[in-house]
């Protein structure tokens, strides 16, 4: 770590700040993964903080610290979920006036979150389509009025108290080995990264980004701060175009791996974590999770932390999430059908085709003539992946021409 970063991160004063203002989450032993991975795998609940990530931290410890000209001019922040509940939360602890743009297509229930949390001194303004979007009318607002911008990461007080994440999880467990973090924008990384490696300098930290929005490991790769161009945003909470400069600087020195997970793994361990352990998580906040099997080899007999760093996730996206795992696991395929012009040739795909475990779980005919259906949509649900290859053979042998949409992006995307 660099003097001059040193320098501006003092984790014993953000502690001080927020202890009685956050919430101090659990540090919980998991005897499920644990057992799976030969280790001792503890979860650091963030899910469970007030504003249920977090975010509440940052932006606590940021604000605070605003001179007293600053606050009675208020702040400003944009965001499209998290930073913005922690924001909000803060100004009506604080009796500060903000004002928190998000884009219009903010999901209805995160934007009454926001308002609850504000509880009257928050005014939201939604405009653009992207965050990007409404992040240029905030900034442009921010300077109109004379206000304070209150960043979501890239600000040393908001990594500050980020860090304590990393103060609590010492106070409960003493010796952790590796220390597995999200990363959206970097700002958790790079804080309780940073107080973690102060502390225990052989820890092993291990960053994860999800595979659609590899902004941080590009940024790695590539020796400088890197802009992305177009990104998956399924990990809303860490899919991000662009980490913070200072994030980057930080968590280049400090962290000892980088690594993706494709997103369809994080739905897979979304609905474990909710059938298995009753831990409800938002995508980002499944990251470390799903990281696991990554460097199974690395923590086994090991003190090992994952940050489940959030729980707001809307309850309209699980199928959206099933969806997701289903194809990722190879459990579940599309196909467009061309049926044979015999009698019986659908009953025939039903009895014959499909295996005692498979079930159509969408059909619909593409187009219709006059005198004949065209090819139909077909989804199959089944019940071992390891099924396919005999299901596409039977296809063949019953003369049943199909397209395997699975495999063709595009087709995929316009069809299903």
């Amino acid at each position: 770590m660099d003097t001059d970063t040193a320098l501006h991160l003092d984790f014993d004063a953000a502690y001080a700040r927020l202890k009685d203002v956050v919430k101090r989450t659990p540090l919980e032993y998991n005897q499920r993964l644990s057992e799976k991975y030969e280790c001792n795998i503890y979860l650091k609940r963030e899910d469970m903080q007030i504003v249920r990530s977090y975010k509440l931290r940052g932006a606590y410890n940021m604000i605070s610290q605003l001179s007293a000209d600053e606050l009675s001019s208020g702040v400003v922040c944009a965001s499209a979920g998290n930073h913005a509940q922690g924001v909000a939360y803060s100004c009506k602890k604080m009796g500060v006036k903000g004002v928190i743009f998000m884009p219009e297509i903010t999901p209805k229930q995160k934007v009454n979150q926001t308002e609850m949390f504000g509880n009257g001194n928050v005014e939201l303004v939604l405009t653009g389509d992207t965050f990007d979007d409404c992040l240029r009318e905030a900034l442009a607002y921010t300077a109109e009025h004379g206000m304070t911008f209150i960043p979501p990461f890239d600000d040393y007080r908001t990594i500050e108290g980020q860090g304590t994440v990393g103060v609590e999880i010492l106070q409960d467990l003493p010796n952790p080995e590796v220390a597995i973090m999200p990363i959206g924008g970097g700002g958790l990384a790079a804080g309780m990264g940073t107080y973690l490696k102060q502390t225990i300098p052989g820890i092993k930290l291990i960053g994860v980004e999800p595979e659609g929005a590899p902004s941080m490991l590009t940024s790695m790769q590539n020796g400088e701060n890197t802009t992305l161009g177009d990104i998956d945003r399924f990990v809303d909470g860490a899919a991000v175009k662009r980490v913070g400069e200072k994030t980057f600087n930080i968590c280049r020195e400090i962290l000892d791996d980088m690594l993706t997970v494709p997103e369809g793994k994080v739905c897979t361990t979304i609905l474990r974590l909710y059938n298995e352990d009753a831990i409800v998580v938002e995508p980002a906040g499944a990251l470390s999770v799903t990281a696991l099997d990554a460097v199974k080899d690395q923590i086994r007999g090991k003190n090992v932390v994952c940050i489940i760093s959030g729980g707001n996730n809307d309850i309209d996206r699980m199928a959206e999430i099933k969806e997701k795992s289903l194809l990722y696991e190879g459990l579940k395929h599309y196909f467009i059908v061309r049926f044979p012009q015999r009698p019986g040739a659908l009953k025939l795909f039903v009895t014959e085709v499909l295996g005692p475990g498979d079930d159509i779980t969408r059909f619909e005919f593409i187009k219709k003539t006059s005198k004949e259906n065209g090819p139909a949509l077909v989804g199959i649900e089944l019940k071992n992946a390891g099924d396919y290859p005999a299901l596409l053979q039977r296809m063949q042998e019953n003369r049943f021409e199909v397209i395997e949409i699975n495999k063709d992006a595009t087709l995929f995307e316009y069809l299903v």
